[in-house]
């Protein structure tokens, strides 16, 4: 198992945190999602009793639309299995003490199984290891932990997906001009191979798109609306501007519409697929967009977590996909169940 660089000390302090969910950068409370703790399932811990098996489930956050439908996916199969599941998740994903939290109140609970997105993937290995010294097997999903101990994870090959949304930049831009990256992490796997798959892709393919800068703004829409403000002055005759998740990608469109600027003058390429995203693809603010199949990757956890429990073979990595939205398929019956709103 790989070991963290985490101290003993840091480890004290992130069990000693209480389960709240206080706004993130601005110091203000936010009110729970959930009763007791952002749970989703309104405080309540559920148990075996309640159904087969207790899984317990913690995400990186709620407030994007994508962890609700990664929820909606994972109680459908819990459902049909007939286990219960609990879901938390922290107010904002910067809140990675209180996920660590989240984490430490699951193993106490002792479920029959954990599902677990890492928000940070060093700080949660010390926590992998005490639910391996209690015997409960953990399965990942979205993005996972620094450690050899998880049964599998459910998520989208991101590197792919950002090559996804760099091939399309790229033809909607006739391989050429200069484009700006609002990314929402540097830290986390997803913002980082977002990121990575796209600019991999430009450049080794498209030399003559110049990648002029690469900021990240935590996937608030705020924040990454006063980047894509400053990347936009900065370089005004900047082509395509590309955003990794839901809050960046919405953070361009709203800097785009409160700058004035025409549908198109910018080619703007987002990823994640929330109604905010939907209305600018329609409106012809935003070009296009690579979706996941969230909802897919709640199913899997749940599923991988019942085969872990029951000692059934997993598949170590189950890759539920990307796929390209835009104007022409948007209304597609295929894509239509991509989509979250």
């Amino acid at each position: 198992m790989k070991h963290s660089r985490l101290t003993l000390l840091s480890i004290v302090a992130a069990t000693a945190l209480t389960l709240s969910a206080c706004g993130g950068d601005s110091g203000e409370l936010v009110e729970d999602p959930g009763a007791e703790g952002n749970n989703a399932n309104g405080g309540e811990t559920g148990g075996a009793e309640d159904g087969k098996y207790d899984i317990a489930l913690v995400s990186k956050g709620f407030q994007h639309q994508f962890w609700q439908a990664v929820q909606s996916g994972a109680q459908e199969k819990a459902d049909e299995l007939g286990v219960t599941i609990t879901f938390d998740g922290p107010a904002a994903e910067t809140e990675i003490d209180a996920q660590l939290q989240m984490l430490t109140s699951a193993i106490e609970r002792q479920p029959d199984a954990i599902g677990y997105a890492a928000l940070d993937p060093e700080a949660c290995v010390p926590l992998y290891e005490r639910a391996e010294e209690a015997g409960i097997p953990i399965v990942e999903f979205d993005a996972g932990c620094d450690s050899d101990y998880a049964v599998n994870i459910s998520k989208t090959d991101s590197l792919v997906a950002g090559a996804l949304a760099g091939e399309h930049m790229a033809e909607l831009l006739d391989g050429q001009g200069k484009v700006g990256i609002v990314s929402h992490s540097q830290i986390n796997s997803t913002g980082v191979e977002r990121r990575d798959g796209f600019v991999n892709f430009m450049e080794d393919g498209y030399p003559d798109i110049e990648i002029v800068d690469v900021q990240y703004g935590d996937g608030d829409h705020l924040k990454s609306a006063d980047i894509a403000k400053t990347m936009l002055a900065a370089h005004p005759d900047m082509a395509g501007l590309y955003g990794t998740n839901e809050g960046s990608a919405i953070g361009i469109v709203n800097a785009i519409t409160e700058l004035g600027l025409e549908p198109g003058k910018v080619t703007v390429v987002g990823f994640d697929s929330g109604q905010a995203q939907i209305d600018a693809i329609k409106s012809g603010l935003m070009a296009g967009l690579v979706t996941q199949d969230p909802a897919g990757i709640g199913r899997y956890t749940v599923e991988s977590a019942v085969k872990a429990i029951e000692g059934e073979d997993v598949e170590p990595v189950v890759d539920t996909g990307s796929f390209w939205v835009d104007s022409s398929n948007i209304d597609d019956e295929d894509i239509q169940a991509m989509l979250y709103e």
